[in-house]
């Protein structure tokens, strides 16, 4: 055993997530779970296997800047970075700590994980992450071993070692001597190369693959690895390798999860029968597996999930999963993906779900192509380029995909739910699924899961890989709600998971993107909606969304609400690859949702701006150019204005947007129409009192607002009798003749001594100057 300390110095405070692994090194192209779920002890239990490719992080991260650079027109060629998304990441309550024990020697016993009281300093940088070089760094330039750092947290490792895949017949045609170059013919370079060639074999091999990945994550060990883990990570070393490209590319973790692991909830469903599923952020799936969790970090998996013959499990899978029989009562469930996605992204529910079947299949679901048409000319020239990402099997490049506008999906759900499912959820997910194809094209995955979870989740929803979690609560008071809430999360399969951001602190490229697609997808559901009906709906949202933003401002730190926290900074990571979420962990964040409105408001603007036809048409574009890939928000903001140069007219730049919208708290300046719309839904409210009064008038300047705004805020001046807002009354009815004969009447109408004595005042100071009609019309009013 030996005594090392080994913390990475990252910059960070109690608030925020840490993301150890040191990506530019190393990363994951495959994962191979075994695992045996046992619900009544609350346990998972197996092995990872892991296979590493020879690409870093680095490397990934210039590809991505040249894709921003390629994009210039409709037919140019992008050249893309490094295919996959990025998780929703919010906030829950808990705190990181550091610290990590001696390296041992595996096999020695569990390395607790959960149980580390060192701390990190609270160390103010501009990135977040500190400019010293931290551990890994030093191993690599220095003449200490490398260590591979991996994101990991409440597990108990039991060992690690490496896997001999040179002797799994078949794969010698991996290791021949013509790949094998000068003299790396010893057996570590032989192993290396042989798993190399695997997870490079051509994209049309996936099947080939996937057995060959299986194949080989079952192969004897070839020897066992120190590891050492901490609060937040888990690192391997093997003796006398200094460099990344020398280190073992095939690892085996044997390990279990923990009970109170915070990434999987353990409970029990509506029926009252136990269960389990992964509850996503904030720490993601490092409780369940060690991983590299940063974005960049995209990898396929393939996972045999063992339980009870009485559970279902299910799982971010392109299939409906492969059943077999283990033992007498115990069930085999596979599933597997071939599109890389990041480890953060797997999800698994076992429970004992019902699967809700529709009694009779409706045939032919109508789109509503009336709001947004489907595809122009523009657009279908697209499908005849190549996509921008790394070779998988893509489903934007097939031609049955492209034109399927429902994929296949199922409804799971506790018994006792059965019916609400069978009356609201059943009949939507069809509408929502076409109408989400009529506006955005090819849906990025083959088939979708929607379960109904546990009474304990703490969200309406949440989107992953061909899974869907809604919460009961959708599927009550008819199918409103439930119809939003299964489009916000449909939304995702395009933003959020297929394109996604690289810098996990930008949550409003994932939750802005859905929220405004929500309610396009919603309004395209509803067939017999009218286009100009649609709309109306769709402004009376955004109205109760600023009232929900406006409030959330008011109450919430300024730190927050910055939709760019970094700022210059976004994207930016230590050396190793490491870096920190910012207040990712913070437990005000999981309850704010000014990631969703800010970011819903400034597409709106842009979107109503640009046009909604041509936005939607470039937002297909878009999607086209740059699915399976990350993004930062100056690479859409710049893609956006040089697609709709007429967007510059309007002054737009995307520093200006990042100065008025991004990289600040509060919420933008209104636009009058806005402003209009805000104070007519507020003279429906009965009453309002004198500090919201006053705090809507410093909020949003009104006294200094064009005549449409201050008209309307007169009127609420005047039915909620705010006396310190008559001096506005007074200065419209003299200054604004034209549009103050209205005002006159509700002065009288109020019969308040203080309005009338008001409005016969001004009348007399402003009768001769005034139009005969008006004052004729004012006069019977008075008197």
């Amino acid at each position: 055993m030996e005594d090392r300390h080994t913390e990475m110095e990252l910059d960070f405070t109690k608030d925020d997530l840490p993301l150890m692994a040191n990506t530019n090194h190393m990363l994951v192209k495959h994962y191979v779970l075994d695992l045996d779920v046992d619900v009544k002890n609350k346990v998972i239990e197996g092995k990872i296997v892991l296979f590493f490719g020879n690409d870093s992080r680095e490397e990934v991260r210039e590809q991505m800047e040249e894709a921003g650079r390629s994009w210039s027109d409709e037919t140019c060629q992008v050249q893309a970075p490094e295919s996959g998304s990025v998780p929703v990441s919010n906030a829950s309550a808990c705190s990181p700590e550091s610290g990590c024990n001696d390296f041992a020697v595996c096999g020695k016993g569990e390395n607790d994980t959960s149980d580390k009281n060192g701390s990190h300093g609270n160390r103010e940088q501009a990135s977040g992450i500190s400019s010293s070089k931290n551990c890994c760094d030093i191993e690599i330039h220095g003449n200490e071993d490398f260590s591979l750092v991996l994101d990991c947290c409440d597990l108990s490792v039991l060992k690690v070692e490496e896997v001999d895949v040179s002797l799994v017949p078949g794969v010698e045609e991996f290791a021949s001597p013509a790949k094998l170059t000068g003299s790396s013919q010893d057996a570590r370079d032989r192993r290396n190369q042989i798993v190399h060639e695997l997870v490079t074999l051509p994209a049309d091999h996936w099947k080939e693959q996937l057995d060959y990945y299986r194949r080989c994550s079952r192969a004897p060990a070839c020897g066992e690895l120190l590891f050492v883990t901490g609060s937040w990570s888990l690192e391997i070393r093997k003796a006398g390798v200094q460099l990344p490209k020398d280190f073992p590319h095939a690892l085996r973790i044997w390990y279990k999860t923990k009970p109170g692991g915070r990434s999987l909830s353990w409970t029990t469903d509506q029926n009252d029968r136990l269960c389990v599923y992964t509850v996503g952020s904030p720490i993601n799936n490092r409780a369940l597996f060690p991983c590299q969790e940063p974005p960049v970090a995209m990898s396929t998996w393939q996972a045999t999930v063992r339980t009870d013959a009485c559970f279902v499990v299910l799982m971010s899978g392109e299939n409906s999963a492969e059943l077999t029989e283990s033992e007498e009562g115990v069930l085999n469930w596979f599933y597997y993906v071939t599109m890389p996605m990041p480890a953060s992204t797997f999800t698994i529910a076992v429970g004992c779900w019902a699967e809700v079947k529709r009694k009779t299949y409706a045939t032919g679901v109508q789109r509503n192509d009336g709001i947004f048409p489907l595809f122009s000319k523009a657009d279908i020239r697209l499908l005849e380029g190549a996509c921008g990402h790394v070779p998988y099997p893509c489903r934007f490049q097939e031609p049955a995909a492209t034109s399927q506008v429902m994929i296949p999906h199922r409804i799971f759900a506790p018994p006792c739910l059965q019916k609400s499912c069978e009356e609201i959820l059943l009949p939507l997910i069809p509408q929502c699924l076409s109408a989400s194809y009529a506006l955005l094209g090819t849906h990025p995955f083959s088939r979708l899961d929607v379960l109904i979870v546990p009474s304990n989740f703490s969200s309406l929803g949440m989107a992953s890989p061909h899974i869907i979690f809604l919460s009961q609560s959708t599927l009550s008071g008819g199918s409103h709600l439930c119809g939003t809430r299964l489009c916000h999360e449909i939304a995702h399969s395009w933003f959020g998971l297929a394109i996604g951001a690289r810098d996990w602190t930008e949550e409003w490229l994932s939750e802005g993107f859905a929220t405004h697609l929500e309610d396009a997808f919603w309004s395209a559901a509803q067939q017999q909606l009218l286009a100009d009906e649609a709309r109306e709906r769709q402004d009376l949202k955004a109205l109760l969304r600023w009232q929900r933003l406006r409030d959330e401002v008011q109450n919430s730190e300024e730190d927050l609400q910055v939709l760019r926290p970094n700022k210059e900074n976004t994207g930016k990571v230590t050396e190793s690859g490491a870096s920190v979420v910012k207040h990712g962990l913070n437990a005000e964040k999981t309850f704010m949702q000014v990631h969703y409105l800010k970011g819903y408001f400034l597409l709106r603007f842009l979107a109503g701006k640009a046009g909604e036809a041509e936005y939607f048409a470039f937002l297909r574009k878009f999607v086209w150019r740059f699915h399976e890939q990350l993004i930062l928000s100056q690479d859409f903001l710049r893609l956006l204005l040089e697609d709709i140069p007429q967007l510059k007219g309007y002054g737009l730049s995307v520093e200006n947007i990042f100065q008025k919208w991004l990289d600040c708290s509060g919420i933008p300046k209104l636009s009058s129409d806005q402003l209009v719309l805000l104070l007519e839904c507020l003279l429906e409210k009965k009453t309002l009192c004198s500090k919201t009064l006053e705090c809507l008038q410093k909020t949003y300047h009104l006294r200094e607002q064009d005549a449409e705004v201050r008209h309307r805020w007169c009127e609420l001046v005047i039915k909620h009798k705010y006396v310190a807002g008559y001096v506005d009354v007074e200065k419209f009815l003299k200054e604004d003749q034209a549009m103050g004969v209205y005002l006159y009447g509700e002065l009288m109408l109020n019969e308040d001594a203080k309005q009338q004595e008001i409005a016969h005042k001004i009348f007399a100071t402003t009768r001769d100057q005034m139009d005969v009609s008006s004052a004729k019309v004012v006069a019977e009013m008075l008197f």
